[in-house]
């Protein structure tokens, strides 16, 4: 039996968004600060730049993680590399290569408690059924995922869509049911969430970081001419069309 003291319980810990096993916590401020940085960091506090953990509650289940975001855990998990084989190997190694993804991705399985480095970061915790058929996300943005969640690599349709839309050649999928963790550079109240119905969305720029797999996404003249998108100096857009989600962030 583990008993664990002053953590959840600390009262400079707040508890935020929660799905499955998952839920983020947040310190109020960073007391771990010396006199030459305390100054920042109380400014970062009055702004809502706080230190973030996901707590990661498992009954006899699995999560999967990005590559060295444990930062500890208590109980009965075990941990493996979710590698099956030589050629699972090569295989995930190469999707990580190009999708800019850890490819080989931890996985906890058991009962117990698991937490994850501090972060700076803001992390979502997002529910794979609103999101259709799965979910495409931007480089970077994966953080935890439960064990029935599949992650896979898929390309852009075409090379347009990846090159002028400055989305990447290939992104990580998610799909299946349960839960999953964007670690993002927006907090939650920020968040655009757009959801179509056999219609159509231009975005300016790589502002979308998620988006359903069932939408068609390309890059596409701002106008039907090459003058009109001249003129109006917005040039190339990116074009989503169908039906799904799409989760935007107002700046980047």
């Amino acid at each position: 039996m583990v008993n664990i003291d002053n953590f959840i319980d600390n009262p400079e810990v707040e508890m935020g968004e929660q799905g499955g096993p998952f839920q983020i916590i947040q310190y109020r401020r960073d007391l771990s600060c010396s006199p030459d940085d305390a100054q920042v960091k109380w400014y970062m506090a009055q702004m809502g730049v706080k230190k973030k953990q996901i707590l990661c509650t498992l009954n006899n289940e699995t999560v999967i993680l990005q590559a060295g975001a444990m930062q500890w855990f208590a109980g009965d998990i075990q941990l493996s590399t979710g590698v099956k084989g030589v050629g699972d190997f090569f295989r995930k190694s190469m999707s990580g290569s190009v999708t800019g993804e850890s490819g080989i991705k931890p996985e906890y399985k058991g009962s117990g408690l698991l937490v994850t480095e501090p972060s700076y970061k803001y992390y979502l915790v997002e529910d794979l059924s609103k999101w259709g058929s799965g979910m495409v996300v931007q480089d970077g943005l994966f953080a935890a995922a439960q064990g029935s969640v599949q992650l896979k690599t898929v390309a852009r349709s075409t090379l347009s869509s990846a090159v002028a839309g400055k989305e990447g050649l290939f992104n990580l999928c998610m799909s299946g049911k349960g839960y999953v963790v964007l670690e993002a550079d927006a907090p939650r109240n920020e968040l655009i969430v757009i959801d179509l119905q056999d219609d159509v969305v231009k975005i300016d720029g790589p502002f979308a970081i998620a988006w359903s797999s069932s939408l068609n996404f390309t890059v596409e003249r701002s106008s039907k001419t090459l003058i009109g998108s001249a003129a109006t100096g917005e040039g190339l857009v990116n074009v989503y069309r169908g039906t799904g989600r799409i989760l935007m962030m107002p700046q980047v």
